[in-house]
């Protein structure tokens, strides 16, 4: 329970109705005078302790709403979306996978977004060196950018203020990524036409579909694609990769299995007709 606050030595007896009043002339303030854009609740982890617990959630996201509808609401609550929210979230998981067992809810047909921390903590703690490889993290962009949702990756600051070096170097490294296959995951590229698979998944932008193959063995790939295929190449060398498509689906025949070919992520792109 000390994650929550109820551990750190505070009265129990406080006044909900005042601190509700208060909380809620804050976000008002946010909203109001900062123009706050969104606003990102952390679950009701406070208060878990009391079963049905009343936190007015429905009074708080319209006085929000009313004062800015635009207002994106999100609360990272483990659970089925609430009335008045605007986007649905999932912590350490991309979205329906659950391995941490903190993302089992429904996934609903709001925007969706995971959050995951690059090391182990949400905070800063100095002992807490288990980061993340940059393989994990730039896979997690491209297993969240093909279940269409967004990825907040966390990065907790030194005690001065100054990101860690560690974060640092992750961060240069996704970027170095980004810069030669970000075309593949953002500005305007969503979920593609074929679902995640064991091999990975896929993304699209008209009539582009890019394979994030991140786990295949083989040299042959057989995909439950039946929209006509126009070309398939591979995405870094531009080289075409040979195909045969018929009513039951695509199957690609590689040089190489993919994931000796690319450790990270071999992408494949496919363009219909």
């Amino acid at each position: 329970l000390g994650r929550t606050g109820q551990g750190t030595g505070r009265t129990k007896h406080g006044k909900w109705k005042t601190y509700d009043a208060f909380m809620n002339a804050q976000l008002a303030e946010l909203v109001r005078d900062y123009n706050a854009e969104a606003i990102w609740f952390d679950g009701e982890w406070d208060q878990d302790i009391n079963p049905g617990f009343q936190w007015n959630f429905d009074k708080m996201y319209a006085g929000i709403h009313k004062l800015n509808p635009a207002c994106l609401i999100g609360n990272n609550h483990h659970g089925e979306v609430h009335p008045g929210e605007d986007f649905q979230m999932f912590e350490r998981d991309v979205p329906g996978a659950n391995t941490a067992g903190l993302s089992g809810q429904a996934i609903s047909k709001l925007p969706i977004e995971t959050c995951q921390t690059m090391n182990g903590m949400w905070g800063y703690k100095i002992i807490d060196q288990t980061y993340k490889s940059d393989t994990t993290l730039i896979r997690l962009i491209v297993q969240t950018a093909g279940r269409n949702a967004n990825l907040l990756l966390n990065i907790g600051p030194e005690a001065t203020g100054a990101l860690p070096a560690t974060a640092i170097d992750r961060l240069e490294k996704i970027g170095k990524w980004m810069k030669t296959y970000g075309k593949t995951v953002k500005d305007g590229v969503r979920e593609g036409i074929i679902p995640p698979q064991e091999w990975g998944v896929s993304t699209q932008k008209g009539k582009t579909v890019y394979l994030h193959i991140l786990d295949w063995k083989s040299r042959m790939l057989s995909l439950p694609l039946t929209e006509k295929v126009k070309s398939v190449v591979a995405y870094d060398t531009r080289r075409p990769i040979p195909f045969q498509q018929t009513k039951l689906g695509l199957t690609l025949s590689f040089d190489k299995a993919p994931s000796e070919a690319n450790a990270i992520d071999y992408i494949v792109e496919v363009t219909l007709h």
